[in-house]
Order: structure tokens, then C-alpha cells, then sequence
């Protein structure tokens, strides 16, 4: 196969591959329009087979010994892997990412499959020496963390590799049977790592729909989904909480980060991280940094270095490796992009620095006297900009990086450890980092957001609780 060879992604209802009978959707580079990948959408009546297979498949799979989830978890990281030179090429072709941005998508997912293989061997309970409610009769509680059962899973698609095994991991490790629909977006590279899971896992224990919004809502609402997780704007996660009725779930929602820059920090570091998390992938993540708040006396100097930084990003072929950013992925975002910007203009904020575009690429974009009445520093842009605000004091700080109904992630650069404590503390972020980029997640540590930035979390410890739910067995030992 050529390397721009058309992928044709398929589902796999089962442990078979077909075509869904459903309506063509193509997918176009975003940098050069040339046909990437094409695929037909599982009909509803398909997506109800996936879930029958994954509902028939759950006993067998939740009663395989842990160590046989691990090493199956394992294989598919190391055949994952040994693909990731053809996954990065196409996810850069789908998306307009980077190709050395692609590779860390990649090495991410090998290492969130990994690492669920050791949880698999750590899905621990507890033992209680209790006595009964209702009498002094001695008991022994067991308390043992069991599989949801089939969980529905739709991930975004500016990590479509790593999000998805954010997710898939823990979820197979904990004996749990997946649906998962990939992307629209990013169809060919759902694929490819679906083709990845079906050679490492047996038949039905892992399905794969694809589609638009309308599959990944039917499994919200299906009666035998007994979980569903989203990664996604937090309009569609609301949408899924309203429809969900009495069902587990896991969203990771938008984000609107806020970075606060002291007038003691040190400048050229807080303006690299913050270059660096507004320009990544075209700043289409979530843990972007969104927002900017800098302290008067400190104000001018910081706008100077960003402009300055901005100023080395280099646009171009993102399979280029010169390049250090791609085009954005699609219509969706760019016009979004825009409309925040013109807001803001027309509201008296000032572009000093790009602000202009061709076709789908737009220039890395810097503004200032941005104010808390505007769009951009409300809702969340997903583009290539730095909006910086002002603020005389610590309290003001506090309250413009708290007025927005987003908590992913933030950032503090100071010198002052009382200071970064208190902020740290006091901004509602389900994540605050210390004088580092708000665009970094911890695969150790536990991950999501607070407000409207979704529900549960994901990584670390967090995962096997995430899909697992506790059963108590209790015996009567009195007797």
C-alpha cells in the first residue's frame, strides 16, 4: 500500500469486518484536500448487533484471568507500536497535526494500553470484619471491585489514537466488553488502531462503530450499555447527561485554561509554556492554554516575549519535518476561531501579532486587552491564539480565572510558593501545574475536570474505579 493510499475503515461487529450500511463519509487532508480514508456508517440496527456482542462476550471475558488481561493489554501496545510509523502519517494526513505531534499520539496510546495491562493486576477489594445492622452476629464483608458490563465509548478526534486508548485500556482491563465509535473525523486512523485491538483481543470483546453523533447516541440510551464514557465539547456532553437516565458515565468536557503570571515569575519561562500550549496541534486540545492573565506591572514585557516566540512558528506540510504547525482540521473549528477573534476585536481588544489565514491554516495569533465580556475569554476557542488579560491584584486573578463554566486545567507561574499554594488552591481547575504548561496530563495521576468540564476521571488510580463498580458479599459467621 502507497502511503497516500485512501484507508477504507470498516466496523467490527464481533469479531467480523464490514462495511456499514449506512452513508459514505469522506475524509479530505486538511492541508492539501487529497482524499485520506472513506467509510460507510453502522446503521442503528448494526450498532444494536455490536452491543449484542459485546453483551455476549462479557461473562467469558470478565472471568479471564487478570494476568491473561494484561498480557492481552500488552500485545496490543507492542502491535500498536510496531504501526506507528503508518499511524502517524495518517493521523497527520486526517487531522493536520504535526507528524512529530502524531508520534506522541501514538507513544501516548502505547503507554495508556500498558499501563491498564498492570492495573488488570491490581483491581484489589477489601475485607471487613463487620457484625449485622440488626444484631451483634459476627460477619465477614467482602468488598470486590467488579466490571460495569458493556461500556459505550466516542472519542474525539485531535488525539484519535490516544484518547481512545485513554478509555479502551482501562475498561478491557477492568473485564469489561467495549462499542466504540471513533471520530467522523478521523475514521481511517480508528481503524487502524481497531485493527490493532481486533488481533489482540478475542471476538466481541472489542466492537467498533463508525459514524456520526447519531450512533454514539444510540448507546447512550441503549438498555443493554451499561456505562458510557465521551471525551468532547461540553455541549454534547450535556446533551448526554440530559439523555443518559440512570447510567455510569465518564465525560472529559471543554476547557478554557487559564494561565496566571505573577509579577514575580520568571517571563521567558511562562511565555515558552504558553506559546507552546496555545500552538499545539493548531491549540485544538483541551488543556490549551485559553486564556492568559498577566499582572500589570509585568504586562508589556510578557506581551513582547510571546509576540517574539510566536514569530518561530514555522506553518507548512505538517508531514513536513520543518514544519512545527499544521493547518486546522476542519471547517468547524477554524470558523470558530474566527468568530472569537472578531468578537474580540470588535469589543476593543488588539491583534499584535498574526491574526491572518489561508484556506484552513491560521497563523499563530497573539491579543491583548482582552476583557471578560468577550467570547474568547468565556467559551473555548480550540485555535491557534493567545488572549492576555490584565489584573492589578491577586484576588482580581482568582476571580477572572474562575468566571468562566470551565474547570480542565490551569496553570501558575511565580516565584513565590505561598503565592502558587494559594492560587494553586483557590483556581477551580481539576488540574492546577506550578510553573509549568497547562497543556500536560499526567498518565500517573488522575485526570479531568471540575464545573462544566465533565464528570469522573481518567489515569492513575482513577481508572479502575472509573469502570469498575463495588459489590459487597457478606457472610454470617455466627453460626
Amino acid at each position: 500500500m502507497g502511503n497516500n493510499t485512501p484507508i477504507l475503515a470498516r466496523c467490527l461487529v464481533g469479531g467480523t469486518w464490514r462495511e456499514g450500511s449506512g452513508e459514505e463519509i469522506t475524509r479530505r487532508n486538511p492541508y492539501n484536500d487529497e482524499l485520506v480514508s472513506s467509510v460507510r456508517s453502522a446503521s442503528l440496527s448494526e450498532a444494536d448487533e455490536a452491543v449484542a456482542a459485546a453483551r455476549a462476550a462479557r461473562r467469558s471475558w470478565s472471568a479471564t484471568p487478570a494476568l491473561a488481561r494484561t498480557k492481552a493489554l500488552h500485545r496490543a501496545g507492542d502491535l500498536l507500536h510496531e504501526r506507528r510509523d503508518e499511524l502517524a502519517r495518517l493521523i497527520t494526513r486526517e487531522m493536520g497535526k504535526t507528524l512529530a505531534e502524531s508520534y506522541e499520539d501514538v507513544e501516548y496510546a502505547v503507554d495508556d494500553l500498558k499501563m491498564a495491562g498492570e492495573d488488570a493486576l491490581r483491581l484489589l477489594g477489601q475485607f471487613v470484619q463487620g457484625t449485622s445492622s440488626d444484631s451483634q452476629d459476627p460477619k465477614r464483608v467482602l468488598v470486590q471491585n467488579v466490571p460495569v458490563g458493556v461500556v459505550g465509548l466516542a472519542t474525539p478526534w485531535n488525539f484519535p489514537v490516544a484518547i481512545p486508548c485513554e478509555l479502551l485500556g482501562p475498561a478491557l482491563a477492568c473485564g469489561n466488553t467495549v462499542v466504540w465509535k471513533p471520530s467522523e473525523i478521523t475514521p481511517g486512523s480508528g481503524h487502524l488502531l481497531a485493527e490493532v485491538l481486533a488481533e489482540a483481543f478475542p471476538p466481541g470483546v472489542v466492537n467498533v462503530l463508525q459514524g456520526r453523533g447519531d450512533i454514539g447516541g444510540h448507546l447512550v440510551t441503549h438498555p443493554h450499555v451499561d456505562m458510557f464514557g465521551f471525551v468532547g465539547s461540553t455541549a454534547t456532553g450535556e446533551a448526554i447527561a440530559r439523555s443518559a437516565g440512570v447510567k455510569k458515565l465518564l465525560l472529559e468536557l471543554g476547557g478554557n485554561g487559564p494561565v496566571v503570571v505573577l509579577k514575580d515569575a520568571d517571563l521567558d519561562a511562562a511565555a515558552e509554556a504558553t506559546v507552546y500550549s496555545a500552538y499545539y496541534a493548531g491549540g485544538q486540545v483541551c488543556t490549551a492554554t485559553e486564556r492568559v492573565l498577566v499582572h500589570d506591572a509585568v504586562y508589556d514585557a510578557f506581551v513582547e516575549r510571546v509576540v517574539e516566540l510566536s514569530k518561530r512558528v514555522t506553518a507548512g506540510d505538517p508531514l513536513d519535518e520543518g514544519t512545527t504547525m499544521g493547518p486546522m482540521c476542519f471547517a468547524g473549528s477554524f470558523n470558530k476561531t474566527r468568530e472569537h477573534i472578531d468578537d474580540a476585536v470588535a469589543k476593543g481588544a488588539k491583534v499584535v501579532f498574526g491574526g491572518g489565514f489561508d484556506n484552513l491554516y491560521h497563523e499563530p495569533t497573539v491579543i491583548t486587552d482582552v476583557t471578560s465580556d468577550m467570547f474568547i475569554a468565556q467559551d473555548e476557542t480550540f485555535g491557534p491564539v493567545v488572549p492576555i488579560m490584565r489584573f492589578s491584584s491577586t484576588e482580581e486573578a482568582i476571580e477572572i480565572a474562575n468566571e468562566t463554566n470551565y474547570g480542565l486545567q490551569g496553570a501558575v507561574f511565580t516565584a513565590s510558593i505561598p503565592a502558587a499554594w494559594q492560587l494553586a488552591e483557590a483556581i477551580e481547575c481539576g488540574t492546577v501545574h506550578v510553573n509549568g504548561t497547562t497543556n500536560h496530563w499526567e498518565l500517573l495521576a488522575p485526570f479531568g475536570g471540575m464545573k462544566k468540564s465533565g464528570i469522573g476521571r481518567i489515569l492513575g488510580v482513577a481508572s479502575p474505579a472509573a469502570f469498575t463498580n463495588q459489590k459487597q458479599i457478606t457472610f454470617d459467621v455466627g453460626h
